[in-house]
């Protein structure tokens, strides 16, 4: 059997259902760095933050913004429109699609780039822009082909970060009217004709041959200075020890005639026997080699006499030293001595 069910109840239900719907309807979740435009009657009213808001069901709306993402599909670009009532407030990568551009010396390159931005304002990216994301991307297209298009393919691949920079300042202004802030710009790719290529690739090849000859040039230039640099000091060390080996030989020799001439005695005619007997040495010492140098010796006459000279040196004491020792000692033969030393004989 049924119950019949009052009118009151059913008011009670009704009202009840439409309490939990205004409820449902009214309580909004907003998550983090998110943020949501509620209109009144169609007019801005406020910017719900983050956390749990209350909004009047039908009276009061969020306001939905569009916005356009590329999807790339192998080597092409899709473009995604959507309606949006959350706003994101986090920095957003764009990576829109590669833009031919033409520079200063007529060469057509397809720039592929990336764009950071981060909506500060909702308000105006709202209000401001019917779509802030093509507007940016416009906005970032026609920058691009403005700042590329005053440079030379060349100065375009040295000058990345300067073109980066260069689109950034230029996007800042119109960009912070829609309550947006360029983050950076990045130029991804440069995709040049083939033929520009190829010939950009016979060029960096030159310029390393050029590169590798001037190296090679400069080495051997260095190789050559040190060379004549270690051949001067070499020269240098050879004249020093040539010149002290000379000192030390024209002192030894010094001391030598000292020791003779104050064995024998300091007059005219002792000097004159010291010369003739240190020429004789010399005779003595030279007449080995003389004959190696050629197949005739000529022996000059004074030679012989001193030859003579020596000769009777060895005869009488075995050598000149042992006679000049002997002479010292025998004064009465010194007169002989002297005589057959200048006249290269000795009379019996």
């Amino acid at each position: 059997m049924d119950l019949p069910i009052s009118p009151g109840l059913l008011i009670s239900l009704i009202v009840v259902a439409i309490g939990i719907v205004i409820i449902a309807k009214g309580l909004v979740i907003v998550r983090q760095s998110e943020v949501m435009v509620v209109e009144r009657l169609g007019s801005f009213n406020r910017v719900l933050e983050s956390g749990i808001n209350i909004i009047i069901p039908f009276i009061e709306q969020p306001r939905a913004i569009t916005m356009l993402r590329y999807r790339k599909l192998g080597e092409e670009y899709q473009a995604i429109t959507t309606d949006e009532t959350r706003i994101d407030r986090r920095e957003t990568v764009m990576d829109f699609p590669g833009q031919p551009v033409v520079t200063t010396d007529n060469v057509t390159v397809r720039i592929n780039g990336a764009l950071y931005y981060q909506i500060i304002d909702p308000k105006r990216a709202v209000y401001e822009v019917a779509n802030m994301s093509q507007a940016v991307e416009v906005l970032a297209k026609t920058t691009l082909r403005s700042v590329v298009g005053k440079m030379e393919l060349d100065k375009l691949f040295e000058s990345r970060a300067e073109v980066n920079n260069e689109i950034q300042a230029a996007m800042e202004e119109p960009a912070s009217k829609w309550g947006v802030k360029i983050s950076r710009v990045e130029v991804q790719d440069i995709a040049m004709p083939e033929e520009v290529e190829s010939a950009m690739r016979l060029q960096m090849a030159a310029e390393r041959k050029r590169r590798a000859t001037v190296t090679e040039a400069e080495g051997e230039k260095s190789a050559a200075i040190a060379m004549a640099q270690g051949q001067r000091e070499s020269a240098i060390l050879n004249a020093q020890g040539d010149k002290e080996s000379a000192i030390l030989r024209a002192q030894g020799e010094q001391e030598s005639i000292k020791l003779v001439l104050s064995a024998i005695g300091e007059s005219e005619e002792d000097k004159r026997t010291v010369v003739g007997y240190l020429l004789g040495q010399s005779y003595i010492k030279v007449l080995p080699t003389m004959a190696q140098e050629g197949e005739r010796v000529f022996v000059p006459y004074e030679s012989s006499a001193l030859l003579g000279s020596m000769g009777m040196f060895r005869e009488m004491a075995g050598s000149p030293e042992d006679t000049v020792a002997r002479h010292l000692r025998d004064g009465e033969r010194q007169s002989a001595f002297r005589s057959g030393v200048v006249g290269g004989a000795v009379g019996p």
